[in-house]
């Protein structure tokens, strides 16, 4: 087992951070040899605000993973999420260089032009680009060509999707990563990385959105004839359920948590009976008992906000009438009981959970909404490792996100 076959995904979170670890052979499923989670501490909605408690969630997490593997991790594909995330969809276009016959091939180094070309938006100084994803090459003005490489024609022009982050926030989780000792091989969009371990490749020709759940953010990934279209992040996500479900029942949030798990349901409809659940007291006050429907009540509304401020970022878009599969729901905020029927009723479309696909080995360890980021993270790098390009871990300030950035000539190839 050399190091080359081993795959490993960093979902860094807002309230867990899990390493998922996978054995990767030439032409196969990555087998899942390993997973470890830790509480995660020192973020907030997806942003390092301390470094050394992430540092330690890090090293709690890829210990644990690395007991159950039995290898070392020496990189990772790591995952960024937060609301400090924008997108935007772009286009460039270049004249064909003629070649040495009499007609104009189109080679790569077009491709990589053209590319070149779309990149060139204006952006603040304060964000860097993290992804240019192609959606489609135009040759002569004939569209819809998922690689030109090798066709004949004088115009050339490509769609694309740039991903845009914080400098800061990319370097803040690289650091972290980092001082655990450990190297960072890619940084990945978490919405992009859990397309590839819970939609389908029909569901990305036909229209689909992701919608992943998480503790501080919801992300919104729309996909569509095969490339993602659209990307948005949502500052709320299950922390804020949470929150509020502290506040109304009187109770400490470790306990309003772990009531939310046993008992949350997204929709009062679905509540039968009179149920009645204890709910423990702040400050030694003691226990009560509070029916089932008071519960849902709380939860209920902050789903729906939720969901509707998502409604409201895909009407924005060119996107929202042509989703025929529907949404795909995903991340710790999803699995709540009536999550997915309340979201089918406030988008009006066909929803269903989604749950990591395309693995072998220790699959009982990552079915879960829980584990999409990481084992999709875990994908993203079995498709993408013999491409190189990894970050080494030593890297610095501007040198740590210039090397982000040099491997930008190579995202042509990132068809999802």
């Amino acid at each position: 087992m050399n190091r080359e076959e081993i795959v490993a995904g960093l979902d860094i979170g807002t309230t867990k951070i899990s390493a998922i670890v996978a054995l990767v052979g030439a032409g196969e499923e990555p087998k899942i040899i390993g997973a470890g989670t830790s509480p995660s501490v020192g973020l907030r909605r997806g942003v390092v605000i301390n470094i050394e408690k992430t540092v330690r969630s890090i090293e709690k997490a890829v210990s644990e993973a690395e007991l159950m593997a039995g290898v070392k991790i020496g990189s990772v594909y790591a995952g960024i999420a937060g609301d400090h995330i924008r997108s935007i969809n772009s286009r460039g276009v270049i004249a064909v260089s003629r070649g040495d016959g009499d007609g104009n091939e189109i080679t790569r180094d077009d491709v990589d032009r053209v590319i070149e070309a779309a990149k060139a938006v204006a952006i603040p100084m304060d964000r860097e680009i993290l992804h240019v994803l192609p959606q489609e090459y135009i040759v002569d003005n004939q569209p819809g060509i998922k690689d030109p490489v090798g066709m004949a024609g004088v115009r050339l022009e490509a769609e694309v999707h740039i991903v845009t982050g914080a400098v800061t926030s990319a370097q803040n989780i690289c650091e972290s990563i980092r001082r655990a000792g450990i190297e960072v091989e890619d940084v990945v969009l978490e919405p992009l990385a859990s397309s590839y371990s819970v939609l389908s490749q029909d569901e990305k020709d036909l229209g689909v959105g992701l919608l992943d759940v998480g503790g501080g953010t919801t992300d919104i990934a729309l996909f569509f004839d095969g490339s993602i279209r659209h990307t948005a992040v949502i500052g709320f996500g299950g922390n804020n359920v949470t929150r509020d479900m502290a506040i109304g029942l009187r109770t400490p949030s470790e306990q309003a948590e772990q009531i939310k798990i046993e008992h949350g349901c997204a929709l009062g409809s679905l509540v039968e009976g009179d149920a009645m659940i204890p709910v423990p007291g702040v400050g030694g006050r003691a226990l009560r008992e509070v029916a089932r429907e008071e519960l849902c009540a709380i939860i209920e509304p902050r789903m729906e906000e939720i969901f509707t401020l998502a409604l409201r970022e895909i009407k924005r878009t060119d996107y929202a009438e042509l989703m025929s599969t529907g949404m795909v729901l995903t991340g710790g905020g999803a699995m709540m009981d009536g999550t997915a029927e309340l979201a089918e009723r406030i988008f009006g479309l066909p929803v269903r959970l989604g749950v990591p696909q395309g693995v072998t080995g220790l699959t009982e360890e990552v079915t879960s909404p829980i584990h999409a980021t990481g084992v999709g993270l875990v994908l993203y790098g079995a498709m993408h490792r013999s491409r190189g390009g990894g970050m080494i871990a030593g890297a610095k300030g501007d040198r740590l996100f210039y090397k982000i950035l040099s491997r930008m000539k190579r995202w042509f190839q990132e068809f999802v």
